[in-house]
């Protein structure tokens, strides 16, 4: 199976520790965020965890604990944007990231780490062309260190809305200009670019719009053919195979201000502070009345030789 780490929340920077210890202990719990009673246990052994995930602004934390973490395969989405304090007010220096960026993958491979340029967001300062210069100038730096870029443009959900009030939607019109600007530049570096959860009229701009973790994506990182079960979509215009997330929301402490997954700063910091590195859970630890069962866990290799692999 697959496990992700990174839809709700940022393991990598802000819970290496705590992951750490569940990789040494073997298992991790995971509270479901619509029934907080109900706790699903996932094993994690590289026996039925054919790959691991993750979704990060900070890689540096969690590679401090490569000999737990390298005996599992891996793709990690790093961000990296050029925004500043304004509007990313925790995220570190962003060479640093460049350079962690190029360390996984000088260890991992091209084909496991994944760019992500999200979100694009308009204001008077982050104008058209400025992005496009300095979106130029990073595929620059990475050359040579990926072969994707995923790109979205600002969702006005109501959580972004209350921590972002002043931020205006993108026309898609100027999504169109955007995305073809990008497409152009990064081809020039090999770099494809995928959209995630935009509309499919971007693969007109020249955008490759299949979604940016898709089981072939998987493949490709592993190696090897799956036989993956059926799984839920999670909007109609994201193409994402979704699999067992074991973060939670409302604990990222980037507090980026176009973040889905934060409703309230002070709730962030409320769960950050019940955070135990030494319990099976992300945040807080087991109650009385919980119910705990174990997800049904296999690998998912296909031992047959297949054609259309790559």
């Amino acid at each position: 199976m697959i496990i992700q780490t990174g839809n709700r929340t940022d393991i990598p920077a802000f819970y290496a520790k705590w992951f750490s210890n569940r990789l040494k202990e073997g298992f991790v719990l995971v509270r479901n965020p619509f029934n907080p009673g109900q706790i699903t246990r996932y094993e994690l052994d590289p026996s039925v965890v054919d790959l691991i995930i993750f979704c990060t602004k900070n890689p540096l934390p969690l590679m401090q604990y490569r000999e737990l973490v390298n005996p599992f395969k891996q793709y990690w989405f790093v961000t990296i944007t050029p925004y500043g304090k304004d509007i990313e007010p925790n995220v570190p220096d962003k060479q640093k990231i460049i350079e962690g960026f190029k360390t996984l993958s000088g260890e991992h491979g091209i084909h496991n780490v994944c760019w992500r340029y999200d979100s694009v967001i308009l204001n008077e300062y982050w104008t058209e062309e400025r992005h496009i210069r300095v979106f130029s100038r990073m595929c620059e730096m990475l050359s040579g260190y990926t072969d994707t870029c995923v790109i979205s443009f600002i969702d006005l959900y109501e959580k972004v809305k209350r921590n972002y009030p002043e931020i205006k939607e993108v026309p898609f019109s100027v999504q169109m200009r955007i995305t073809e600007a990008f497409v152009r530049i990064a081809d020039q570096y090999g770099i494809c670019i995928k959209p995630c959860g935009e509309s499919s009229e971007l693969e007109k701009a020249g955008a490759d719009v299949s979604g940016c973790l898709t089981v072939k994506t998987m493949e490709k990182a592993i190696g090897m053919n799956l036989n993956c079960p059926p799984a839920p979509r999670n909007r109609k215009e994201c193409a994402c195979y979704i699999t067992g997330d074991i973060g939670q929301y409302n604990t990222c402490g980037h507090l980026c201000r176009y973040c889905y997954a934060n409703a309230d700063p002070k709730i962030v910091k409320r769960n950050m502070a019940q955070h135990d590195p030494s319990s099976p859970l992300l945040i807080g630890n087991v109650m009385p009345g919980d119910k705990i069962h174990r997800a049904k866990q296999k690998s998912w290799v296909d031992p047959q030789l297949r054609f259309d692999f790559i």
